[in-house]
């Protein structure tokens, strides 16, 4: 702090300015003296850096907790525990806005934190086979005991209760590709710490479902859509492909068009499947396609697709006056590495990756970008039109959690029988408990915030 002084007198005459100015001094020093007692008695109380709580060797033993269900976590004080700094200019200090403060809850790290998942696969019976990491035999639990962590502000935990409690009498889906699954389960299980969900749905093929939590009169789905426009899909539950996708560009999807504007609140997210080959139709017509090099039709590439795709979905959402609250996702990073999910690619990481010591894939981030650009043009649209229309934007996030992939226990026991052996890899998708439940904290801060509740 700076202190000025300006002095006027009009006192004339050698003794009165000298006493005016020894009087100058004096205050002086008695002010300095007070500033001096007063942050002394200030550091003994309140540190100038907030350090994060020790962390001991942690034992989970808890009754619904497998026996090696145990991480000593003290093994990262050094490289993840460091202490938090107190901005020293008032330009580092987090904005205020309307008095509160404005948090970019999507921009953070990942933090131990030894009280663990809510849940097992012990307690919750909703998690599938290939995400079930615990089940089929990971023998590392390191990647269970991580929080995400805002840069400036403090992200409550999830609370069933109260998001039960939100949305008493509404409906939820989660809309897109087998993500979208995947985070519907996880939902469930931390929903399910509160009440049990009840299974009310399911399509021929399993992929599209919907619960019921009794006591709230509430629904949750999952709409199996991945492109979210018409597509006629030629492939196995492997991913084994038979003929290319044919994607109807001009066309959404009729799985969640036609149930759009009976659910209160959605999830959308597409992305990965526009990678796969393809052939482009508009207005009834073949105009080109992704990587069909067996066909004569042009190149279109499938950023081509998944620009228009998506300005057609974003149209449809932000002109159709819903007065519910639309999600629309970013798509998730996988962490193959030495090759992809069907030529021998991996991911052995089994911590996370701090900022600037990962980099998303060109593929990956061509996506985000389409995705980012797509949604900055539909904001402006939505808040003329009414529409609650927020970003996911989770894919930072997951990027720096190479560890929370099944890999290879994608299936039960993969080295039971030969601890050699060749298995496929599942770099993709997330272990359950795992890095997607931080998801669940994010939406419930964001629903709050918008909601007002």
């Amino acid at each position: 702090m700076k202190l000025s002084w300006k002095l006027r007198s009009s006192v004339s005459g050698h003794t009165h300015m000298q006493l005016l100015l020894r009087l100058a001094v004096a205050i002086l020093l008695m002010g300095l003296a007070f500033r001096l007692l007063f942050f002394s008695s200030q550091e003994l109380s309140s540190p100038d850096l907030e350090t994060a709580p020790a962390v001991a060797k942690t034992d989970v033993a808890e009754a619904t907790r497998p026996d090696n269900f145990t991480i000593d976590v003290s093994e990262y004080e050094d490289q993840y525990l460091q202490p938090e700094k107190k901005p020293e200019d008032e330009n580092e200090m987090p904005q205020k806005v309307g008095g509160e403060e404005k948090c970019d809850i999507f921009t953070g790290d990942w933090i131990p934190d030894q009280s663990g998942p809510v849940y097992t696969n012990e307690s919750c019976a909703f998690i599938e086979g290939h995400q079930n990491c615990m089940r089929n035999g990971r023998p590392d639990t390191g990647y269970l005991f991580w929080r995400w962590k805002p840069q400036n502000c403090q992200l409550p935990p999830f609370n069933a209760e109260k998001f039960l409690s939100m949305m008493r009498n509404k409906t939820w889906a989660l809309i897109g590709d087998s993500i979208s699954r995947n985070h519907v389960q996880s939902l469930l299980c931390m929903l399910s710490t509160a009440e049990k969900a009840v299974e009310v749905y399911h399509d021929e093929e399993f992929k599209s479902k919907t619960w019921q939590f009794p006591s709230y009169n509430f629904s949750l789905s999952v709409v199996w859509s991945p492109f979210l426009a018409k597509a006629a899909i030629f492939e196995d539950i492997n991913g084994v492909s038979t003929s290319e996708v044919e994607l109807h560009l001009d066309k959404l999807d009729k799985k969640w068009i036609d149930q759009y504007f009976n659910i209160d609140y959605m999830i959308i997210s597409t992305g990965k499947w526009f990678l796969k080959s393809a052939i482009y139709h508009e207005n009834d017509t073949v105009v080109g396609c992704h990587y069909c090099p067996k066909r004569n039709l042009t190149e279109l590439g499938f950023d081509y697709a998944y620009n228009k795709t998506l300005h057609q979905v974003m149209d449809f959402i932000t002109t159709s006056k819903h007065k519910g609250l639309v999600f629309f996702r970013t798509s998730t990073p996988d962490h193959f590495e030495n090759g992809e999910w069907h030529n021998g690619g991996a991911c052995k990481k089994t911590l996370p990756a701090k900022e600037g010591e990962i980099e998303i894939k060109d593929l990956h981030r061509i996506l985000r970008n389409i995705e980012l650009s797509a949604f900055q043009d539909a904001a402006a649209k939505a808040a003329e039109s009414g529409v609650k229309f927020k970003l996911l934007d989770f894919t930072n996030l997951l990027l720096l959690r190479p560890d929370g992939h099944p890999g290879p226990y994608r299936s039960f026991q993969p080295f039971a029988e030969d601890k050699n052996a060749t298995v496929q890899n599942d770099c993709l998708h997330w272990c359950l408990p795992g890095p997607l439940d931080a998801w669940n904290d994010l939406i419930m801060e964001m629903m709050i915030n918008t909601l007002g509740n």
